[in-house]
């Protein structure tokens, strides 16, 4: 029998993460990135970003698709996260558990 392989990356503090979507845009002016998720997420989840030069994590307090407040994203949609730090195209999101 086959096993998926799953990603789960293992944080200081015992917190464990695992990617569920990935920034293709930043709006530095307003401080929004666009993130494509590849499975739903709602407002509140707390994330990590984590790329080349960034590493952080913050809950999702606001969500918008098509300038419209929404409360979740579904699996397979882009939406704008307003972001408390500075990110950059292709960086991972990891919901943290």
């Amino acid at each position: 029998m086959k096993q998926k392989n799953k990603a789960v990356i293992k944080k200081a503090g015992g917190k464990r993460e695992k990617p569920i979507g990935v920034v293709t845009h930043y709006y530095g002016g307003i401080g929004v990135a666009i993130v494509k998720f590849k499975k739903a997420v709602k407002i509140g989840t707390e994330v990590n970003f984590c790329g080349a030069t960034t590493d952080f994590s913050q809950k999702i307090s606001s969500m918008q698709y098509d300038h419209k407040e929404i409360s979740s994203a579904k699996k397979g949609q882009e939406v704008g996260i307003k972001v408390d730090e500075k990110v950059r195209e292709g960086d991972e999101v990891c919901e943290v558990k």
